[in-house]
């Protein structure tokens, strides 16, 4: 897998449908140049993106990669119980503000260049993913940020009102251009999968 290095800062985060703001810092890290494709998690197929993918399937898989490459994995799982070890150098899923400071990649508006230069949405997809990389990356050289397929994040929604239900993020094929920004957020439970929902890897570094 192909890693870019992400520059640490400070994020602003906002989530409208709670009408919530907050800002927090990430440190630099790694983050795949492109969402896990159907040949990397399957050792078989072409460049599509992985999906119908749950989040316990990403975190799972993220150990497996983990061991293969020799790297000490990340999350210990037990049952639905997963715990994430931030020292381990192995594959794990970013945070939501990794993401989001990733997709920016220092830019300040809603997205990071033209839609349809960037991103597979409703408008131009076909109503199918596409294989990653065909569109114009961000500033950091990350593909398919926006559009494409959701991706995973490590994070809890809002834990008090909807439990264990995790982050997603980036907008998918299907979505229409207004559910393609830097900071639109979704959730579901983390047994939920459908064919425009995938993820990328990322990896701690110092």
């Amino acid at each position: 897998m192909d890693l870019e290095p992400v520059t640490g800062g400070v994020v602003d985060l906002r989530d409208d449908r709670r009408g919530l703001t907050w800002r927090t810092e990430v440190s630099p890290f790694l983050l795949g140049r492109c969402p896990v494709t159907e040949r990397e998690y399957r050792s078989s197929g072409g460049l599509l993106p992985a999906t119908n993918l749950s989040w316990f399937d990403a975190v799972d898989w993220c150990n497996r990669a983990s061991v293969a490459a020799g790297f000490t994995p990340v999350y210990t799982r037990d049952g639905d119980d997963v715990v994430c070890d931030w020292s381990a150098d192995g594959y794990r899923l970013p945070t939501d503000a990794e993401w989001q400071h990733a997709c920016k990649a220092g830019s300040t508006g809603y997205r990071y260049g033209e839609l349809d230069e960037i991103a597979w949405y409703a408008d131009n997809s076909g109503e199918r993913t596409h294989e990653v990389g065909g569109k114009r990356p961000n500033a950091w050289g990350l593909h398919d940020m926006l559009g494409n397929v959701w991706e995973w994040c490590w994070d809890r929604y809002d834990p008090h009102t909807y439990g264990s239900y995790r982050i997603f993020r980036g907008g998918g094929w299907a979505e229409p251009a207004r559910g393609c920004g830097a900071t639109v957020r979704r959730r579901s439970h983390p047994t939920f999968a459908i064919d425009d929902l995938g993820f990328r890897v990322a990896r701690t570094t110092g």
